[in-house]
């Protein structure tokens, strides 16, 4: 009888207890040993959001990965003596592994082998909350899986293509690749419906003339408490990688009276995994359409200048490289904090501390002043009967002075382009 079909698992977690991991990490030329520690100080930290424990670490030199097993012979056989030492469950490289590398490890190892993407994958699905959230991760999901199909045993045939010695095991194989292909197409069809309907809803805020401010930043880099912080939003805020999965978005009135609309999104990280990107684009459009990118840097992470560019990485592969950009560094009330020497070395910055409200109000008016960057000041005068005009002019732009004469108001507005040919019959 034919046994029936699995995926090797690309969840890394057993709920139930804390897995004991060992971390692998391989040292290619051109890279620094500085550098592949941190890589592996941020692979502990996402296995400890995870829930799991690492136990070791093993680190190999060489001048490329190995087709097989992507470290040596050798280094397999000392990476499976330290795994019977610490009695680890599962072993996690920082690295990418094939399908092929995936299931040799394993076979040699006695144990799970994931890789980065895989334990990402993982929190990802226990942070979903959203229908939409949940189904853009189990998209993810499966496109990962889709190439890592096996048989539980080796017991069933293989197809080989001549006449007489197709088998029933490939056979099965197809049918499970049939079903996954399936269903990673009816995800797609339903987040584009989703995306249609954000479309709406952003076709109806330009009516309305709002604003598009949206947070971006790296993982844990405070954007949730920046939302707060500049909305009283309220939303969960923790120190933990990738609290925040779905868009929240939030209502903020600058000095000038002028409303923004505020998005906290998905926080970014080094090598993120194509496939979440790709599944969370519906999402990621109002980093593209955004008005202003408030890019929120943890200053009192010694590679926050590291984690720029990678932030920057994924911005460029999303296509959102055009939208202005205002740096602001985080976390200023932590000891030790480099936030406000940053915000001096790199130019038109700022620094704050969302937790404290520290320097907050400079936050707001740099906001304010970069919004206003294309936009010029005209002059309007309205006759006095014109209560509507009056007021449109105060929702279209920021209102700095207004005169009452003898037959008309006469205001100075900061109109962008579509106010200026709004008002264009009223100007002086």
């Amino acid at each position: 009888m034919a046994r029936r079909l699995t995926y090797i698992p690309t969840t890394l977690i057993d709920r139930t207890f804390r897995e004991k991991i060992v971390l692998v990490g391989v040292l290619f030329p051109g890279n620094s040993q500085e550098e592949l520690d941190y890589q592996l100080d941020e692979l502990e930290e996402l296995v400890n959001t995870a829930g799991a424990d690492v136990k070791a670490r093993v680190i190999q030199r060489r001048d490329s990965p190995d087709p097989a097993t992507f470290l040596g012979s050798g280094k397999v056989q000392e990476l499976k003596e330290i795994c019977l030492a610490v009695d680890s469950d599962t072993v996690v490289f920082e690295d990418n592994l094939s399908p092929a590398q995936q299931r040799n490890l394993e076979a040699l190892l006695g144990r799970t082998a994931i890789d980065r993407t895989a334990v990402i994958l993982d929190i990802f699905a226990q942070n979903a909350r959203t229908p939409e959230g949940k189904a853009q991760v189990e998209l993810a999901l499966l496109e990962y899986r889709l190439p890592r199909l096996r048989r539980v045993s080796g017991s069933l045939s293989q197809q080989s293509g001549r006449i007489g010695t197709r088998g029933p095991g490939e056979t099965q194989l197809e049918t499970d690749r049939r079903r996954l292909v399936h269903r990673i197409h009816h995800i797609r069809r339903e987040l584009k419906e989703v995306d249609r309907s954000r479309e709406v809803q952003r076709q109806g805020r330009d009516r309305g003339r709002h604003r598009e401010v949206t947070l971006v930043g790296y993982t844990n880099a405070g954007k949730s408490s920046m939302l707060n912080a500049l909305t009283d939003a309220n939303v969960e805020a923790q120190n933990r990688l990738f609290v925040t999965l779905d868009p929240r978005t939030r209502q903020k009135q600058l000095p000038g009276g002028e409303t923004v609309l505020v998005t906290d999104t998905v926080g970014f990280i080094s090598n993120l995994p194509h496939g979440l990107i790709e599944a969370f684009m519906s999402t990621l459009k109002s980093v593209q359409l955004a008005d202003l990118l408030v890019h929120v840097v943890d200053g009192s992470n010694s590679h926050c200048e590291e984690q720029i560019g990678a932030v920057r990485e994924v911005l460029a592969e999303i296509g959102a490289t055009n939208v202005p950009e205002l740096l602001v560094f985080n976390k200023a009330d932590v000891p030790g904090s480099l936030s406000r020497d940053l915000a001096r070395k790199y130019e038109g910055s700022v620094w704050v501390s969302a937790l404290t409200g520290e320097n907050l109000d400079e936050v707001v008016a740099t906001i304010g002043d970069r919004l206003r960057t294309g936009d010029r000041v005209a002059t309007l005068s309205f006759p006095l009967d014109r209560g509507d005009l009056v007021a449109a002019a105060h929702r279209e732009g920021e209102v700095l002075d207004s005169r009452v004469g003898d037959d008309a108001v006469v205001m100075d507005v900061v109109l962008d382009s579509v106010g200026m040919a709004r008002f264009q019959e009223w100007r002086i």
